[in-house]
């Protein structure tokens, strides 16, 4: 059953970036419609969504709070990991390709696909404990991940993490739950229509993302070689280890399908802002995405 709705989830997924991409063909979505719709997803719908997956009822417990702080800590752990393998696995690339590579690998594409995912997998406890994975990701995101591309210093990496409108609905949904306190009423009722949104309008941004690349220039052997690493092997990887551990299962399955998310989105969007390899970058997008639509049920299968 899990694995037939992962199915049926990933194909409703693909029809909608499909649909972005269309609309961003035939210029119904233009780069200026893009950003709006980007910007709309980052500072209102997620953290809406957050919200609601931290105040959906959670019964809070003692087991509930420890799975938090374990999903904290085994994100860090998977982001210092891939912080610095990834400078090893990439080492002989080409150098315009090798920190687009490395940054999509820090980087995953667990918000715009990872929160609708799991939400439709596990329900709140899926928002909420990938919510909590979101605040590592953030921090290497602003640091060693635009580090590859420009220098960054350390007030402005805290000041962006801390800043973030996901980061800031994480804090106040965690703060909220703990109190067991929510909105009420019309207030409720109306973040709760904004969160739905989350699935759609990611899709069709990241397909409307898609719609710039060249189709000509996608498949290569380093841009399957990143694909494999990005969806097969370190979220394998990761089962292992926390199956060894016998780790808490929603929270594995959590852990492990958010690290076989396909490359994050601002993979081509810092790219192309700091003079990288923007073409590459929507490359490994684009081909992790499409991947991601046979390797992530697979992966719930096992789980």
């Amino acid at each position: 059953m899990f694995f037939k709705t992962m199915i049926s989830l990933q194909l409703q997924l693909f029809l909608l970036i499909a649909i972005g991409y269309l609309c961003k063909k035939i210029k119904i979505l233009t780069k200026e419609a893009q950003k709006s719709l980007s910007d709309l997803l980052i500072y209102v719908i997620l953290p809406c969504n957050i919200i609601v997956g931290f105040t959906s009822g959670i019964e809070v417990s003692k087991d509930l709070l420890t799975c938090c702080g374990l999903a904290l800590v085994i994100s860090f752990v998977i982001q210092l990991f891939n912080t610095y393998v990834t400078k090893q696995l990439f080492r002989g690339w080409p150098k315009e390709k090798a920190g687009v590579a490395a940054y999509g690998m820090i980087v995953s594409n667990s918000s715009f696909i990872g929160i609708p995912v799991m939400e439709v997998l596990y329900g709140p406890i899926g928002v909420l404990y990938t919510a909590i994975f979101q605040i590592p990701i953030r921090f290497t995101m602003w640091s060693a991940g635009l580090a590859l591309f420009t220098n960054v210093d350390r007030k402005t990496t805290i000041k962006k993490v801390l800043l973030h409108p996901c980061i800031i609905a994480c804090a106040m949904g965690f703060v909220m739950m703990v109190m067991e306190w929510s909105f009420t009423g019309v207030i409720q009722s109306t973040i709760t229509s904004v969160s739905k949104c989350t699935g759609p309008v990611s899709m069709l941004v990241i397909g409307a993302i898609l719609g710039d690349i060249n189709l000509k220039t996608l498949f290569d052997k380093h841009t399957f070689f990143f694909s494999f690493i990005r969806l097969i092997a370190f979220p394998a990887l990761v089962f292992i280890v926390l199956h060894l551990l016998h780790t808490d299962r929603e929270l594995m399955g959590v852990a492990v399908l958010l690290t076989a998310m396909p490359a994050g989105s601002t993979t081509a969007i810092l790219a192309q802002k700091y003079g990288g390899d923007a073409e590459y970058g929507a490359s490994l997008i684009f081909v992790s995405t499409l991947l991601s639509i046979v390797t992530l049920p697979i992966f719930s299968f096992f789980i």
